[in-house]
């Protein structure tokens, strides 16, 4: 099989894992279920999360790694990336406006997921042999899940990480990197991929501790830089605002015509490239996100998984509907590129929109400046969701020879064509979230019944560790957390798990 019957035979995969009678359904099934069972706490306590993982940042003299935002920000690091820039276009361009509306509903239904994902990840998280946690569905999936289909499920979503690591949050991203400087600036492809291969060395060699500070300094200043040229755009367009929401709803509905090159999309079109794109974007029921918030610094596993949870609101509802309204506002979505005569390709519709919106070349800048930051940042999130895994496949003793390799495969990304490896990317990225969605609905009412009793007594995020102390003690969850706490990694706590 040629390297074209190879990227056919992936796409053709990928599009049975992420279809409508597969992944679609799985993932908003999962979401909606949780939501219902959680009372609605990604609203309910939106307010309260965003104040923990903003403002205060951290929980006083508690155990972990790194602090409650830098957990978060290198949650966000992989996650803000090229989905939000390419993946956003081509989920509009192939599905018209209305995908962002689905795009929408899977980021709100998606944060009961990821708040449940990242709950699991600390209360199963383990001490590896450096003394550093390690945590995810690698481990809560085996540990929650007392049986062997709990080690097969955290078998498969090791390895489907580690491979999925390479493509979606390695190759892929050096590639839009270096093709984006080199389209932008003139910087050839093999300069890129050697600067950015060092640097992702030079952050890597310092484990999660340095991979927290980048991020936390990176993270903010990107998304701020990114929003701000978008708001700006908005602002100047406003007139164009109320109809393109109209558009968004009725096309979410009704499909969209087909205007220009635009071939005419479906309701279900949309709701595919919707929910596929959305999570890409916010990869909320992936289960990468609880490998991050494993290493937080945090006096209970239900206010990390609340923290957590806002990556997917910051993430969707402000970064990626700001790209989707300037593509509508614009009219880039549906306009033809002259020379082709067809739609504008994704690759370039985010920066033809904003290099519309703005005055000179400072769209064009944005969008590749933001680009570069925002893939970057997905670089080093994905090469430590790559280590915890190869941690849990090999022991401690593979984390540095990844490091290594996963630094040098960036240079390979960075200088070859990527079709086949987009191709393995989303099969990967689906096969991902296969094993953690059935380990989330089994053990569902663990979840609910450990976060309804933490709530009870901290509705507001404010308790102290004294406090959480007190009124934890003698409850068969806080147990077991803190034999979980001091169990290595590889080991089964001492304490029985009940799932139901």
């Amino acid at each position: 099989m040629n390297l074209d019957g190879l990227e056919q035979f992936l796409g053709d995969i990928g599009s049975i894992v992420w279809g409508p009678y597969l992944l679609i359904p799985l993932l908003l099934g999962t979401g909606l279920y949780l939501t219902v069972r959680l009372r609605g706490i990604q609203l309910l306590r939106l307010g309260a999360a965003l104040r923990l993982g903003l403002i205060k940042r951290k929980d006083d003299d508690a155990e972990g790694d790194i602090s409650q935002f830098q957990a978060l920000t290198t949650a966000m690091a992989a996650t803000v990336g090229t989905g939000n820039i390419v993946g956003v276009a081509t989920a509009i361009g192939i599905g018209g406006p209305g995908a962002l509306f689905w795009m929408w509903v899977t980021a709100l239904l998606g944060m009961a997921s990821k708040y449940s994902e990242a709950f699991l990840g600390v209360r199963f998280r383990a001490t590896d042999a450096a003394g550093e946690k390690s945590g995810g569905p690698q481990y809560y999936l085996e540990r929650g899940i007392p049986n062997g289909f709990g080690k097969f499920l955290a078998l498969a979503f090791a390895i489907f990480t580690v491979c999925a690591c390479f493509g979606i949050g390695n190759m892929t991203q050096g590639n839009s990197i270096a093709s984006n400087l080199e389209r932008s600036f003139h910087v050839p492809t093999w300069t890129t991929g050697a600067v950015l291969a060092a640097m992702t060395m030079l952050v890597l060699v310092g484990g999660i501790k340095s991979i927290g500070k980048v991020t936390a300094g990176l993270v903010p200043v990107m998304i701020l830089f990114y929003v701000l040229g978008a708001l700006y755009i908005l602002m100047v367009n406003i007139a164009s605002v109320p109809a393109a929401f109209v558009e968004i709803f009725t096309s979410a509905f009704s499909g969209s015509s087909a205007v220009g090159g635009f071939v005419g999309s479906t309701i279900m079109i949309a709701v595919q490239y919707g929910v596929a794109r959305g999570i890409f974007s916010n990869e909320s029921g992936m289960g990468s996100a609880a490998i991050a918030a494993a290493s937080a610094q945090t006096t209970h596993p239900v206010r990390q998984g609340l923290v957590s949870m806002t990556q997917t609101f910051i993430d969707t509802i402000i970064v990626v509907s700001c790209t989707g309204l300037v593509i509508i506002t614009t009219g880039v979505w549906n306009s033809v590129d002259p020379e082709t005569g067809k739609q504008i390709s994704a690759a370039i519709m985010t920066g033809q929109a904003f290099s519309h919106g703005l005055p000179g070349q400072w769209g064009h800048w944005i969008v590749t400046i933001g680009l570069v930051l925002f893939a970057y940042s997905t670089i080093l999130g994905w090469a430590y969701y790559g280590e915890r895994n190869v941690e849990r496949l090999v022991g401690r003793g593979g984390v540095m020879p990844f490091r290594v390799l996963f630094s040098l495969v960036v240079f390979f990304g960075c200088t070859v064509q990527l079709g086949v490896v987009w191709n393995f990317s989303d099969v990967m990225n689906g096969l991902m979230a296969i094993p953690n969605l059935i380990g989330l609905l089994i053990l569902s009412g663990l979840i609910v019944r450990e976060t309804r009793y933490y709530l009870k007594h901290d509705p507001k995020l404010e308790a102290s560790r004294a406090e959480i102390e007190a009124f934890m003690k003698g409850e068969p969850g806080w147990a077991e957390w803190k034999a979980s706490e001091s169990a290595p990694s590889g080991e089964t706590p001492p304490a029985a798990v009940r799932v139901g």
